[in-house]
C-alpha cells in the first residue's frame, strides 16, 4: 500500500512540475516584453483637432540656432557625410556583413569539450561472481578540430575510476587513463576546401556587396546635397526677382499717381497699377514659401547639430553657379560609368557567388562516403599514477578503421537545387546585359540633358535681356501717354518671368551635371570622398 502511495505522489509531483514549467499563469511577466502596446493604440484612429493644433504665434527657434548661416557647397557635403541620418543607418551594414564572414569562419574553430559522469548502482544479482554494488566516475576532456577539407579530428583523454564489491575483481578500485585520436573525413559529398569554404566565400561576396551598396548610398546622399543646395540658391534668387518686380510695380504706382495728379493720365490707371502691385505680392508669398521648403530640405539632409528643421535659421548658399559650356565624350563617359557604377560591381559579385553556389550544389548531388579512423592508447592501474605510467609505456594500443556510404534514391532535392543555381546564374547574366543597357541610356540621357539645358540657359539669357529692353521702351511710351499701366505691368511681369526662367535654367544646368556624375558613379567636386563603416566602437550597443 505504501508503495502505491509513493508512486501516486511521484506521479503527482511530476505533473505539477510539468504544469509549472510549461504553462503561463496570470502572474507571469516576461522580462523580454519591454513594449506592451495597448490595443486601442493599434486599432483606433483619432480625429485631427484643428482648434488644438492652432498656435498664437510661430514656434520659437531653439536657443542654439543662429539667425542665419552661410554655407558653401563643400561644407554641405562634409556635413552630410558626417551627420546625415540615412548614411548613419547604412554605414552599419558593411560591419554587420563583415561579422557574418567571421561567423562563417568560426565553423572551423577548435572546440574544447568536457564530459563528466558519476554513477552508483545497487542491483540485485543472481550470482556471487557478479558485484551487486558499484561506483564509477568518468571524465573526458576533448578537443575537436574541424578541417576545411571536409573532415574532423578529435583528441580526447578519457579517464575513469571504477569500484565494485565483487571479490573476484583484480583491481579494485581500478583507474583507466586513455589517449584517443579519431579522424573522420568525407570522401565525396562535403569533400574539399572549395565545398567547405562555400559559406565563407558567399559571406565575403555579400560583405563586399554591402560595401558597394553603402558606397552607392554615399553617392546618392552627396547628389541629394548638391541638388538641394542649388535648388535653395535658385529659389532665393527667384525671390529676389519677385521682390524687384514688386519694387518696379511700386515705382509704377508712384509714377501713375504723379501723372494722374498732373492730369496727364486718367484715374483708372491708379486702379490698374494697384492691381498689378497686389499680384506681385502674391508672387513674393509663393517664392518665400519655396525658400522655406528648400531650406528645410537642405537642413534635413545635413542634419547639422544646432540647425534643426524647425529652426527659423536662414541658410545662405555662398557658392554661386558659374555655368560653362561642356563638350562631353559620350563613349568615354559610358565606359567610365560601366566601370564605376556600384550596381555593376554588385552584379559581378553576385555572379561570382553564383559560380560558388553551382559548384556547391553539384557536390551535394554526390553520395555521402565517410572514412573513420581511431587510434587509442590504454592505461590501467589501481590509481592515477599507475594508470598514467602504463599509458606512457604504450603497451596497449588500439586501431579501428571504418567506412560508411549513403546513396540517396532519386536525389531529386539535390538535383532541383543544382538546376535552380544554374537558372539563377543565367538570369543574372541576362540582368547584366539589361543593367548595361540601362546605365548606357542613363548616361546618354544625362549628356543630352546637359546640352539641352545649356541651350535653354542661352535662350533664357537672351529672353531676359530683350524683356528688359522691352520694359524700358514701354515705360518711355507710358511717359509719353502712348501706353497704359496694364501694358507696363505686363512688360514688368514678362521681365520677371524671363529672369525666373534664366534662374531655373541655370539651376537645371547645375543639377544636370550632378545627375551626370551620379549616372557615372562619381561625385562632383575636386575632393576625393572617403567613407568608413560604423562599428560598435563608434555607435555603441546595449
Amino acid at each position: 500500500m505504501n508503495k502505491h502511495v509513493t508512486l501516486i505522489r511521484l506521479i503527482t509531483c511530476g505533473l505539477l512540475l510539468t504544469l509549472l514549467g510549461g504553462c503561463v499563469g496570470p502572474f507571469d511577466n516576461d522580462p523580454m516584453l519591454t513594449v506592451d502596446t495597448p490595443p486601442e493604440r493599434l486599432r483606433q484612429v483619432k480625429p485631427f483637432d484643428l482648434e488644438a493644433a492652432q498656435q498664437a504665434g510661430a514656434p520659437e527657434a531653439p536657443p542654439e540656432a543662429p539667425a542665419q548661416v552661410e554655407l558653401t557647397i563643400e561644407q554641405c557635403r562634409a556635413l552630410a557625410l558626417k551627420h546625415n541620418l540615412d548614411l548613419k543607418v547604412n554605414l552599419y551594414n558593411p560591419t554587420i556583413a563583415q561579422n557574418r564572414v567571421s561567423e562563417e569562419a568560426a565553423r572551423f574553430e577548435a572546440i574544447f569539450g568536457l564530459r563528466a559522469g558519476w554513477a552508483k548502482t545497487d542491483a540485485a544479482v543472481a550470482s556471487g561472481l557478479v558485484g551487486s554494488q558499484t561506483e564509477s566516475f568518468d571524465l573526458t576532456p576533448s578537443v575537436d578540430l574541424p578541417l576545411r577539407t571536409g573532415g574532423n579530428v578529435r583528441l580526447a583523454v578519457p579517464t575513469g575510476r571504477f569500484e565494485t564489491d565483487n571479490t573476484f575483481s583484480t583491481l579494485n578500485p581500478s583507474v583507466t587513463t586513455d589517449f584517443a585520436v579519431s579522424v573522420s573525413h568525407e570522401l565525396l559529398r562535403g569533400f574539399g576546401r572549395r565545398t567547405n569554404m562555400h559559406g565563407i566565400r558567399i559571406a565575403m561576396y555579400n560583405a563586399q556587396g554591402s560595401e558597394a551598396r553603402t558606397k552607392l548610398e554615399v553617392i546618392r546622399v552627396l547628389a541629394a546635397v548638391d541638388r538641394a543646395y542649388w535648388v535653395l540658391d535658385a529659389v532665393r534668387r527667384e525671390l529676389e526677382v519677385r521682390k524687384r518686380e514688386h519694387d518696379l510695380a511700386e515705382a509704377q504706382l508712384e509714377r501713375v499717381r504723379r501723372q494722374v495728379k498732373a492730369g496727364t493720365q486718367p484715374e483708372v490707371e491708379i486702379i490698374r497699377a494697384e492691381t498689378g502691385l497686389a499680384e506681385t505680392l502674391e508672387a513674393i508669398i509663393v517664392a518665400e514659401n519655396r525658400v522655406r521648403d528648400a531650406q528645410r530640405l537642405l537642413k534635413r539632409i545635413l542634419n547639422k547639430p544646432g540647425l534643426p528643421q524647425q529652426s527659423a535659421t536662414i541658410v545662405i548658399p555662398t557658392t554661386k553657379p558659374a555655368p560653362v559650356e561642356l563638350k562631353l565624350n559620350a563613349p568615354l563617359l559610358v565606359s567610365s560609368a560601366l566601370e564605376q557604377r556600384m550596381e555593376m560591381l554588385e552584379l559581378e559579385l553576385q555572379l561570382a557567388a553564383d559560380l560558388s553556389t553551382i559548384a556547391f550544389a553539384r557536390n551535394q548531388k554526390l553520395p555521402r562516403a565517410t572514412l573513420d579512423y581511431t587510434y587509442n592508447v590504454n592505461g590501467l592501474g589501481s590509481n592515477y599514477a599507475d594508470s598514467l605510467s602504463v599509458l606512457e609505456d604504450k603497451n596497449f594500443e588500439d586501431h579501428r578503421v571504418g567506412f560508411s556510404l549513403e546513396v540517396p534514391i532519386g536525389n531529386e532535392a539535390a538535383e532541383s537545387r543544382y538546376r535552380n543555381a544554374m537558372l539563377s546564374r543565367l538570369q543574372r547574366l541576362a540582368s547584366r546585359e539589361q543593367r548595361t543597357s540601362q546605365i548606357t541610356g542613363e548616361v546618354l540621357n544625362a549628356i543630352d540633358q546637359i546640352e539641352a539645358n545649356w541651350q535653354r540657359l542661352l535662350a533664357a539669357r537672351q529672353r531676359a535681356m530683350l524683356a528688359g529692353r522691352n520694359l524700358a521702351a514701354e515705360q518711355r511710351q507710358f511717359d509719353l501717354g502712348l501706353r497704359t499701366s496694364t501694358e507696363v505691368l505686363d512688360a514688368q511681369a514678362r521681365l520677371a518671368d524671363a529672369q525666373s526662367a534664366e534662374v531655373r535654367a541655370i539651376v537645371d544646368y547645375q543639377i544636370a551635371q550632378v545627375d551626370l556624375a551620379f549616372a557615372t558613379g562619381t561625385t562632383l567636386g575636386a575632393s576625393l570622398v572617403n567613407w568608413e563603416p560604423t562599428g560598435l566602437e563608434a555607435g555603441g550597443a546595449e
